[in-house]
């Protein structure tokens, strides 16, 4: 991968589908028993922050190998939130439709990382901070060349003098 696929972290499909996850766990916290439950509640909610923060977190440190450290962080906050979630719905506090979706979409965040990391772990982009330096020379450079062809042209194409002068 000689490029970024994706210019800011709110633009990684896993991140949208974190998003997505946290939501849930929100909307599912804040009703009946669960929303009285702060050790659960507040804890479940941390962990589903924790995906999005940290998949935030390791993209924006700029190098390939911190955010392959960071994904693996948030691999296991999703595992953490499903645990919690297998709790929520022994004690009844969320129902069967709830319990299934919620743990559907956090699988699916998982899968998504797991696939992620490994394309990662495969790719030849270093990561950001890595590569602008370089990226930031060749822009400099095709500056001075773009600069200098100007100056070429305008030589070979001096400004038209009226008659007379």
């Amino acid at each position: 991968m000689s490029s970024k696929a994706a210019e800011k972290f709110e633009d990684l499909h896993v991140y949208q589908r974190a998003r997505e996850l946290t939501n849930a766990v929100y909307a599912c916290t804040r009703e009946g028993e669960f929303a009285r439950d702060f050790g659960l509640r507040d804890q479940i909610r941390r962990a589903s922050v924790s995906i999005m923060s940290n998949i935030a977190e390791g993209y924006e440190r700029g190098g390939r190998d911190e955010f392959i450290q960071f994904l693996f962080i948030v691999k296991g906050s999703s595992g953490e939130v499903r645990a919690q979630l297998q709790i929520a719905h022994d004690q009844l506090y969320i129902t069967e439709d709830q319990y299934a979706a919620i743990k559907d979409l956090a699988r699916r965040v998982s899968r998504m990382l797991s696939n992620f990391i490994a394309h990662l772990q495969k790719s030849n982009y270093a990561g950001e901070k890595f590569n602008r330096p370089q990226r930031q020379a060749a822009e400099a450079l095709q500056r001075r060349t773009e600069a200098l062809r100007a100056a070429q042209q305008a030589n070979m194409n001096p400004p038209h003098k009226p008659k007379g002068e």
